[in-house]
């Protein structure tokens, strides 16, 4: 069930997150909804003579577990999520299990609002995607 902490309640050091494994399936729903079937995503011999070697995940799925931290866990609930900074800094396979991490760094009490660091990482503890994410909470 998601949380709803308060504004108030939020403190810099706080930290969330969440962790999943990437599915093919995960990849081909996110790519018919997206409309991006680049095919280094979904199809294993082109992805073969890439520079990867075999098929990867989109980036954005690693961003779109950092929005459900902060929809569900960190501040959750009633969250409006502002804008994001993201760096890609290593690809995401079929089967990675990521954990995406968000930290408060920062909060305007006259706003209500609040920037948090973004951080994705895999299985190995590498940092797949990394950024700073701004959001509204009241």
């Amino acid at each position: 069930m998601a949380r709803d902490i308060r504004y108030v309640d939020i403190n810099i050091g706080d930290k969330a997150s969440l962790s999943k494994t990437i599915s093919e399936h995960d990849v081909y729903t996110f790519a018919g909804l997206t409309g991006d079937f680049n095919p280094v995503h979904i199809n294993a011999e082109f992805a073969k003579e890439s520079m990867f070697k075999q098929r990867i995940a989109h980036g954005m799925i690693s961003a779109g577990l950092i929005s459900a931290v902060l929809g569900t866990e960190l501040p959750g609930i009633n969250t409006i999520y502002m804008n994001q900074e993201l760096s890609f800094l290593a690809p995401v396979m079929y089967n990675d299990t990521l954990t995406a991490t968000v930290e408060c760094i920062e909060k305007n009490d006259e706003k209500h609002r609040i920037v948090f660091k973004t951080t994705v990482t895999n299985q190995d503890g590498k940092v797949v995607t990394d950024g700073k994410a701004r959001v509204m909470k009241k």
